[in-house]
């Protein structure tokens, strides 16, 4: 994937910690090094342990900004 590409794309609004991070984590496996997964959710635990969850397996975290109850994360395979 060339780095002008969008980035991957995963609404998770609605599913839960853990298994928002489980969902993450499957797609985070199957991207390129250097591709971008941008996360939505609503779950503000998830929103608080996915980029710990994230860069303790070695991804790093773009980006996590919340707006009016939605979270935004961008991780970095």
């Amino acid at each position: 994937m060339k780095a002008l590409e969008a980035a991957v794309r995963l609404d998770l609004r609605g599913v839960k910690c853990p298994l928002n991070w489980a969902r993450a984590k499957v797609r985070l496996e199957q991207m390129a090094r250097g591709e971008v997964l941008e996360l939505t959710l609503d779950d503000p635990r998830g929103a608080r342990d996915i980029p710990n969850a994230a860069e303790a397996e070695g991804y790093v975290i773009l980006e996590s900004t919340a707006r009016d109850g939605v979270f935004h994360l961008r991780i970095e395979r």
